[in-house]
């Protein structure tokens, strides 16, 4: 578990001569002072409350976290969370922060919670629902305000049960059930890879589906084989292997996949570092990906573009999913409805599918 805020470590020490060197610790009042306000104004400015925003033009605000800043003021957070019964402490539960896709995602979770005024405590759960129910009660008996989630099962059963708790949540990276959340829009990526190798030619096409228990990998693959199943091309069942997102697990899809004649003219992995495990069996046998066997994946994570092949793949704004997804959940605690918001995808076509196909 790690808490992350808006003022992370030690505040730096005052220079002799500057604004709190007689006083120790700048204050809300050390701040009022120096900018000729009331403590209060300083103060709801400083919490990002809307009476803030009432109390003080954008350049006083502006102004006042100018000054702020310069005194190296730290807020106290538990004294601030007694006198409003509030914490300002968002808990933050992902799968694994060592993914790319889901550290992309934090750190949009992170930046916006502390533009709104919230710290985040996070803490993995390594997909696994005894860690993460022993985690989330901890995130509990720490008071946090509320919760983001990009660990959801699809079929929501954990989620039930918390919202008895009466702690606002908003999902990230994957939907389950009605439960408010923002994701990549899945179902049009899949549908966007689709239509990519099928103009290219590609009939005999295979998956890597990622878990099933994840709704993005469910609803790429089910929009990537619906599409050619409506053309009449149906995807086999055995040419769908669900495998961990990372390389390992594209790496043993794609040993499957390959292993059977005719293996597959064309892959989607419903992830980047599955696709690079593909790309690995693809060269360790002999096939260029692209020439021999095309490849597309998904998220468009940075290193897609600078492989030896660079990567085809979906592009999911991942940093805006996860800071939608603190707005989501600051408007849902001032009273807002909760939504459910899918953010559009883009497909970037590189080498690993941009050859000409003159197969079957």
């Amino acid at each position: 578990m790690v808490l992350h805020g808006a003022s992370e470590g030690k505040a730096a020490e005052p220079e002799p001569d500057g604004p709190v060197a007689s006083g120790g610790r700048a204050t809300l009042k050390t701040i009022a002072e120096l900018t000729g306000l009331h403590v209060s104004t300083v103060s709801r400015v400083l919490n990002g409350t809307t009476s803030g925003a009432r109390a003080a033009s954008a350049a006083t605000a502006e102004r006042v976290r100018q000054v702020a800043l310069e005194v190296g003021y730290v807020p106290d957070i538990q004294a601030a969370g007694l006198r409003r019964q509030s914490s300002r402490l968002l808990g933050v539960m992902m799968a694994r922060l060592t993914d790319q896709v889901l550290a992309s995602i934090y750190e949009g979770v992170e930046r916006t919670a502390t533009q709104h005024g919230f710290h985040t405590m996070v803490s993995n759960s390594w997909d696994d629902p005894a860690t993460r129910q022993a985690h989330v009660s901890m995130l509990l008996s720490r008071r946090v305000d509320a919760m983001i989630f990009g660990d959801a099962h699809v079929d929501g059963a954990f989620l039930a049960g918390f919202a008895a708790h009466g702690v606002p949540f908003v999902l990230v990276n994957r939907r389950a059930g009605d439960h408010p959340s923002v994701t990549c829009d899945d179902l049009a990526g899949g549908q966007l890879a689709a239509e990519h190798l099928y103009a290219l030619g590609h009939r005999r096409v295979g998956v890597v589906a990622g878990l099933p228990y994840a709704a993005n990998g469910i609803d790429r693959t089910a929009a990537f084989t619906r599409y050619f199943a409506e053309r009449g091309h149906p995807v086999p069942g055995d040419q769908v292997v669900h495998a961990s997102f990372d390389a390992a697990g594209g790496a043993l899809a794609a040993e499957k996949l390959l292993d059977r004649a005719p293996h597959p003219s064309a892959i989607f992995a419903v992830s980047d570092f599955a696709a690079i495990g593909v790309l690995g069996v693809l060269r360790e046998r002999g096939l260029r990906a692209g020439r021999d066997v095309a490849v597309v994946g998904f998220n468009d994570v940075p290193i897609a573009a600078q492989l030896t092949i660079p990567l085809s793949s979906v592009r999911n704004p991942m940093y805006e999913v996860g800071a939608r997804g603190v707005d989501l959940l600051v408007r849902m605690m001032r009273g807002e409805p909760p939504e459910r918001i899918t953010l559009a995808p883009e497909l970037r076509i590189r080498e690993s599918s941009a050859s000409p196909y003159t197969g079957a």
